[in-house]
């Protein structure tokens, strides 16, 4: 594997996960694969799960790990071509990335939409710069359009709780206070979809989210039949796609929160969601807590979910 930014990177996704179930059974079985081997980490947005599931999973391969957030700890970098370099930004992406990629075997990047420019964010500029420049294997730990480590993960999840052979998934839009990527949401759906479930997306007309990743699922405006017989509900805020409201919120809706009453109707569902979620906006306290909730083992899969990858990229060297 020399990319991984998006499903179709992963090849089978049933071999994908059978081979994830192994790893979580003997997570130090490879480390002299990554003897030698350094991973260089890049942040241009805050992390907390993805910096250290990622990170533990190139410890378990035995690798090094260098992680650099490129707001705190280097120099403002520009990555638009044909700029005059007269502000704040003393060095450009495309010098500073061969350089990084000099001083590693891997990379991994994570980078947020600007939700100002939906055709700029959705062409994943800065990931695909370093896939083109860097002349090293390059994985996405989010970038503007999706989140492939998290929707692993999640998968991950669902198939360790899942009742039934083909369960039914509702993804649930949620208020939130902040304008917020379709990454995650994006991701989830196509992810989904490719494992073979029955997907349902709910969410406040004009939140419809790009046909590309949500085609196979099943748009519900209804918020009552869209929870009934779920088996798990994931929670998600994202802002709005379609133009000329792209990067928007219009509407912040408080009743579209999920609670107890919600997963009532539901088939006694699994609550998800990525982290971090804002109480009592996202989910109320007693849903979150419940036995039901199982937002922590999502979030311990990532580190499965990162050294599968990384695994592969080492093979690939």
């Amino acid at each position: 594997m020399k990319k991984f930014t998006n499903l179709n990177d992963i090849g089978s996704l049933k071999d994908a996960l059978s081979k994830a179930k192994e790893i979580k059974m003997s997570p130090f079985s490879d480390q002299e694969l990554g003897r030698n081997k350094t991973l260089l980490m890049i942040f241009f947005n805050s992390s907390l799960r993805t910096r250290l599931s990622t990170q533990k999973a190139a410890m378990n391969l035995g690798m090094n790990v260098i992680v650099l957030d490129i707001n705190q700890g280097a120099w403002k970098l520009e990555t638009r071509r044909g700029v005059i370099m007269d502000g704040d930004k003393p060095e450009h992406i495309l010098e500073a990335i061969p350089v990084m990629g000099s001083y590693c075997d891997i990379i991994g990047v994570r980078s947020f939409a600007g939700l100002l420019n939906r055709d700029e964010d959705y062409r994943d500029l800065i990931i695909n710069q370093f896939i083109d420049y860097s002349g090293k294997p390059v994985f996405s730990m989010e970038s503007a359009t999706g989140h492939p480590l998290q929707s692993f993960a999640d998968l991950i999840t669902i198939e360790e709780y899942k009742k039934r052979e083909r369960p039914r998934i509702l993804l649930t839009w949620a208020p939130h206070p902040k304008a917020l990527p379709q990454a995650v949401a994006n991701s989830f759906s196509q992810w989904s979809v490719a494992a073979g479930y029955d997907v349902v997306i709910t969410h406040p007309k004009g939140y419809e989210l790009c046909e590309e990743y949500t085609k196979g699922a099943r748009i519900e405006y209804d918020v009552e039949a869209a929870y009934r017989d779920a088996d798990f509900v994931y929670a998600k805020n994202w802002s709005v796609y379609k133009e000329p409201d792209y990067g928007k919120i219009i509407s912040n809706d408080k009743s579209w929160m999920i609670d107890k009453v919600k997963m009532q109707l539901t088939r006694n569902a699994k609550f998800m969601h990525c982290l971090p979620v804002r109480r009592n906006m996202i989910v109320t306290d007693d849903v979150i807590e419940s036995q039901d909730s199982i937002v922590v083992q999502q979030a311990a899969n990532r580190v499965v979910s990162a050294q599968m990858v990384i695994r592969e990229m080492l093979l690939s060297l």
